[in-house]
């Protein structure tokens, strides 16, 4: 069975490295269009006064991203084909809310600030949710439907594209804020988001998805749950990622203030704006490429350790800059930290399980990363509201940290095949 599954892998790979890169080439640029670094904090900071009010996005975003996906994981590992699910989950959920963003910012932006702030807060919720519950079964796919040796480059080639068309967003989204009045602009972007968001929909429906050839037992979640401490307790260079990762992922927590910072010290316009998003999303698109060649020769740990690194000079670039120029070398380091943690946060849980487990380490994986996602960019909010320096000095100490331990204490999982847990 599995030399028929993967002959049949090998003959789709065409297919569905083509469909998979129109799934996550248009969603890129959807939310390179809303950016939630540019974008969503410009227009929280129209909203209100409030930076914890910014800061509350990402963290809204992470735990409904993260804490479902255990549950999600439970159901997606008894699935021998994950793309229905995927697909339902994917469309209702994690897409079509934005469409709604887009109007409810339009009705409220102006008359109500704090019901469309709500709105706002609610849409970033489901849509989160709705990725959370659909990542564990996606992701087992994409190790169905892209062998080990596609993965990296698959995702820098898809995702690359996505921020290479969203260069041309970004000076669409520069003329959009200036050209348009308060709030049609906004509400515009968020409406022309969600169209590429139905387009990548499509993309993800036409997968040509193999049965799988072991599927686990339904089980109850309370034993369920009870096999999950061993998979801690058995695996030392799991946990040793995890910890690792945990304080490099800290380093995100000023990420979304760099366009308020600018935009408070230098008084950005529209323009300005358009410019430094499509700086950031210029450099993702650049590196993704050479990180998905990296991560197929070299794995998945090199590209987080590059991503600490690269978000600690970030905030040191950032600290120092005086005027716009400066800037710059900021945000073209925010894009490569941005572009190797995109590449590989997940890839790289695929090599610390066998296939079959993979649903349930990745849904483990992000539960466990859940307060600290959570609890950053609120952290971020909090130092921003006193200073931006503290911020970025903090920002910069996890980085380095997270980025060391990383290279010198977690071994590359490739190297170190796993067994399955029973």
């Amino acid at each position: 069975m599995a030399q028929k599954v993967d002959s049949t892998v090998e003959r789709n790979l065409p297919w569905n490295f083509s469909v998979n890169l129109i799934d996550i080439s248009f969603i890129t640029l959807a939310f390179s269009i809303i950016s939630r670094e540019t974008i969503t904090p410009l227009l929280i900071s129209n909203l209100t006064d409030s930076k914890i009010a910014i800061g509350l996005v990402p963290a809204i975003y992470s735990i409904a991203y993260y804490l479902p996906q255990l549950f999600a994981a439970n159901h997606a590992e008894r699935l021998k084909r994950k793309l229905p699910f995927v697909m339902l989950i994917g469309g209702l959920l994690e897409r079509a809310p934005y469409l709604f963003a887009g109007l409810a910012i339009l009705l409220f932006a102006e008359s109500a600030p704090i019901a469309a702030l709500l709105c706002l807060y609610l849409v970033i919720g489901l849509g989160a949710f709705g990725n959370g519950v659909a990542t564990p079964a996606w992701f087992s796919m994409i190790g169905k439907v892209l062998p080990v040796h596609r993965r990296g480059i698959f995702f820098g080639v898809s995702e690359g594209l996505g921020t290479l068309m969203g260069i041309i967003g970004a000076f669409f989204v520069g003329r959009v804020l200036d050209d348009m009045g308060y709030p049609l602009n906004f509400a515009t972007l968020f409406l022309v988001a969600a169209v590429f968001m139905g387009i990548s929909w499509i993309g993800l429906a036409l997968n040509r998805e193999p049965e799988s050839p072991i599927v686990k037992e339904h089980i109850p979640f309370s034993r369920y749950f009870r096999r999950l401490p061993s998979i801690l307790s058995d695996n030392h260079n799991f946990r040793r990622y995890l910890l690792s990762y945990s304080i490099s992922r800290l380093s995100t927590m000023g990420v979304g203030f760099f366009i308020v910072f600018g935009n408070e010290s230098f008084q950005l316009s529209g323009a300005d704006v358009g410019l430094l998003t499509a700086i950031l999303i210029g450099s993702q698109a650049a590196m993704q490429l050479l990180l998905g060649w990296l991560a197929d020769k070299r794995g998945h740990k090199a590209n987080l350790t590059v991503s600490g690194f690269a978000l600690a000079g970030a905030a040191a670039l950032a600290l120092g800059a005086g005027d716009l120029a400066g800037l710059i070398p900021a945000f073209i380091l925010l894009g490569v930290g941005l572009a190797s943690d995109n590449v590989s946060r997940l890839n790289i849980i695929l090599e610390f399980a066998a296939p079959e487990d993979q649903p349930t380490f990745i849904g483990l994986t992000n539960t466990l990363l859940a307060p600290v996602v959570f609890l950053a960019p609120i952290l971020g909010g909090w130092l921003a509201d006193f200073g931006f320096d503290a911020l970025f000095i903090l920002m910069a100490i996890c980085g380095l940290v997270g980025g060391v331990l990383l290279f010198t204490w977690v071994k590359e999982p490739r190297h170190n095949p796993s067994e399955p847990i029973g």
